[in-house]
């Protein structure tokens, strides 16, 4: 019996399980025996990019978060661990996490600082008249309808308005 059990290990041993994130995805996919078109139709994401991540191309797929969605995605679809395949795509891409940037005002250009761009500038103004004319016209109705206070008409012309 102990042999039994000793060749059984070694056989295990010798068979080694997938290696790498792109293996074991894939191991998983086909123990479920999905094809990648219906894994894609499944993920919104291409048949291509499932086979990238697969193969572990790192350079043809997208980085940071996307990657990170993608993988967790697929470990869901393929009820997997989610957390044990990020860690392993972090383990080989590196971490996802986003890093900061320095930004001198040496590294800034003039249309960096620049927050609108001139045409913004140009419908600002044209926004701001348009409401003061609205403005306007409503003063004008408000007074014309009685509804502003005599007290509150410090010209002669506007007291005639009222009358």
């Amino acid at each position: 019996m102990n042999q039994a059990l000793l060749k059984d290990t070694e056989d295990a041993h010798a068979a080694p399980g997938p290696h790498g994130l792109g293996a074991t995805l894939k191991a998983l996919r086909e123990a479920r025996r999905l094809s990648l078109a219906e894994v894609s139709g499944r993920l919104k994401y291409s048949a291509r990019q499932l086979e990238a991540l697969e193969g572990e191309r790192w350079d043809v797929l997208p980085s940071g978060v996307s990657l990170r969605g993608l993988v967790k995605n697929y470990g869901r679809l393929l009820e997997a661990d989610v957390d044990a395949l990020v860690s392993m795509l972090e383990n080989e891409v590196g971490t996802l996490e986003a890093k900061p940037v320095v930004l001198t005002a040496a590294s800034l250009s003039s249309s960096d600082l620049n927050m609108q761009s001139e045409g913004g500038s140009r419908s600002s103004w044209g926004w701001l008249i348009v409401i003061l004319v609205l403005l306007i016209v409503a003063g004008f109705y408000a007074i014309e309808r009685g509804w502003v206070p005599d007290a509150w008409l410090v010209f002669d012309w506007l007291k005639q308005l009222k009358q």
